[in-house]
């Protein structure tokens, strides 16, 4: 049995890392669009109001659910204390959402969000500091869950400490099961895998999905080039799913073998100068909707079951 829900980033029309990418379109235009192109949850964006007296009713009223939302962790500086202090607003958001499954990833020594700092300037952790950041992660996801029910789904990323296959699956090593993880396709591939055959070894720790599909002339020329994520993303590295190179089929398949509940976000950081946000947003509901039908699912009331 498999429940599938889908939303879709706000990244699509305006980028949280360069807000000069969309900073023009407005939040509401963003938040009708989205429903305009058939999906049912959105993650938070740099434009969303955080107290949840305010974003709850506005999401309502646009016929949306809170699927998630990014937290920028601090773990490789601060102590598993002053990381729950500080990531608490955060939560208390979620958790008034009803969210499940926080999306998290590491910033404090990340290369992606500086177009100035190459992928290879990346941090890359020996034993040691893996085995020190597994210990206060998993510290971490279990209080999360323990005290207000919420999976820490850790988010790998280019440019960040946790980029490569390798380093997804030295992760899982060094963590406890509380530590779920966001499984991003785009950065699958981008980070040097096959999106599939990471996917297969993942999935009993899969607790949220990005799906995003890439263009791989654009990932070779910028490891080629050695140059930033946020030059790959102003290239067009990203784009929805079906638009790309990644085989979307086999992912559902996987997610569905090992029962995924949960919600798949698109999320496919353009210029939305150069691909219009709408026609995007559909295009991806649509494909990922068609793939759905294909693989048995049926959908009622924004939930695909099979």
């Amino acid at each position: 049995m498999s429940k599938i829900q889908l939303a879709i980033s706000p990244l699509t029309w305006s980028n949280d890392d360069m807000p000069e990418l969309g900073g023009e379109i407005a939040l509401e235009t963003c938040l009708s669009e989205m429903r305009q192109a058939g999906f049912t949850g959105t993650e938070m964006g740099a434009k969303y109001p955080r107290d949840p007296q305010v974003l709850l009713p506005l999401l309502q009223r646009h016929g949306l659910r809170l699927a998630s939302g990014w937290c920028s962790g601090n773990l490789m500086r601060d102590d598993v204390e002053t990381e729950w202090k500080a990531i608490a607003p955060h939560v208390a958001l979620l958790r008034a959402a009803g969210v499940k499954a926080m999306v998290y990833g590491e910033v404090r020594n990340t290369v992606h969000g500086d177009i100035h700092r190459k992928l290879s300037s990346r941090v890359v952790l020996g034993t040691e500091e893996f085995r020190r950041y597994g210990t206060r992660l998993t510290a971490l996801a279990e209080r999360l869950l323990s005290e207000h029910g919420i999976r820490l789904a850790f988010h790998h990323h280019v440019g960040t400490i946790i980029e490569t296959p390798q380093d997804v699956l030295r992760l899982l090593e060094c963590t406890g099961e509380a530590v779920g993880l966001t499984f991003d396709s785009g950065h699958a591939a981008f980070g040097g895998a096959d999106p599939a055959v990471l996917l297969r070894e993942l999935a009993p720790r899969v607790a949220h999905v990005h799906f995003k599909d890439v263009r791989p002339a654009v990932l070779h020329q910028t490891r080629a080039a050695d140059k930033s994520f946020l030059d790959a993303v102003l290239a067009g590295a990203f784009t929805v799913p079906g638009d790309g190179a990644i085989a979307f089929e086999p992912l559902l398949t996987l997610l569905g073998q090992a029962g995924y509940e949960g919600w798949i976000v698109v999320e496919a950081e353009q210029d939305p100068a150069l691909a219009h946000p709408l026609t995007y947003a559909r295009l991806a509901h649509r494909n990922i909707a068609d793939l759905l039908a294909a693989g048995g699912y049926s959908a009622r009331d924004g939930v695909w079951e099979a």
